[in-house]
């Protein structure tokens, strides 16, 4: 501790000077001894070095997320009934933003995509004000804020695929009848009106599961694309309801996408649900399971 704060070790000091000026030269005494300085106490890092790591643990967390949102999996809610009963209004789904980086867009795929250059809105102008212009395109690389608006589909065709209705009230797909009962809104019809058309390079053809209640391809053939949309507007697959509960369970492709007619003009190579969905949704449809058989055991 330093001699200014501490004025008892000043006023020793004094006295123990004044002693010795008064005692003769050739008399012998003992040395007054200095008393010794307090040592200073340190104070514990404790306190510092718990905040300091419950920050770091914070940031990285929310640089994870905020990555991970980004490019590999995000969350969506669906606002309407255009996909029921295969998706309810309220559901949460995860769509793999990864999977077609591995793979092409397959048949029967429900996808995410945006409306931008087919028949969406279109997107809000950029804000005149250069700063907020640089901080939305930075939410929106991140995936927190879009000024597009986006749709959720099953993917029925893909580029060069003749897609039509209806023979035998079915939706053919190169002249391949597609057996729908499974994913079809009950009651509905295929379509409520024929149609045909051959889907352009770059685009597929995408349409709602409630046929009755989904503005799809078959009402936009008069936009770009003819009312495919382009295939660099997919976002991802939506592969695995999250949201309720009660609606936890995956999203495949059903088993009328995987008649060896299809492919036989497939443009894109199908390879299941595997890659990186696979991977991510293995842990939640285990988790499934085992709940179920602790529920019925």
């Amino acid at each position: 501790m330093d001699e200014q704060d501490d004025p008892g070790t000043l006023a020793s000091a004094r006295t123990s000077e004044s002693a010795s000026a008064e005692a003769p030269e050739d008399q012998a005494g003992p040395t007054a001894a200095k008393p010794a300085k307090p040592a200073r106490t340190a104070k514990p890092a404790k306190k510092k070095s718990f905040w300091r790591e419950l920050l770091t643990i914070v940031v990285a967390a929310a640089t994870l997320t905020l990555v991970v949102k980004a490019f590999v999996v995000q969350v969506y809610r669906i606002p309407s009934a255009s996909m029921e009963n295969t998706l309810l209004i309220g559901d949460r789904v995860l769509v793999n933003k990864l999977i077609y980086h591995f793979r092409g867009i397959a048949r029967g795929d429900i996808v995410v995509f945006s409306g931008q250059d087919s028949w969406g809105p279109p997107a809000t102008p950029p804000s005149s004000d250069p700063v907020l212009r640089v901080f939305d395109d930075v939410l929106s690389d991140i995936g927190l804020h879009s000024s597009q608006t986006y749709y959720i589909k099953r993917v029925i065709g893909l580029p060069g695929d003749t897609v039509a209705c209806c023979t035998d009230l079915k939706v053919t797909v190169n002249g391949v009848p597609l057996n729908e009962g499974s994913y079809v809104y009950p009651g509905n019809a295929a379509s409520a009106f024929s149609f045909k058309t051959k889907v352009p390079a770059g685009y597929v053809w995408v349409m709602g599961d409630h046929r009755g209640d989904s503005e799809d391809s078959r009402y936009h053939t008069d936009e770009p694309g003819l009312g495919a949309v382009p295939e660099n507007q997919v976002v991802g697959r939506a592969f695995l309801v999250i949201w309720p509960p009660s609606q936890f369970r995956d999203l495949p492709i059903p088993s009328t996408f995987a008649q060896a007619a299809l492919h036989t003009v497939a443009a894109h190579p199908v390879t299941g649900t595997a890659g990186a969905a696979g991977v991510i949704s293995a842990p939640l449809l285990l988790l499934r399971r085992r709940m179920r058989r602790r529920r019925d055991g």
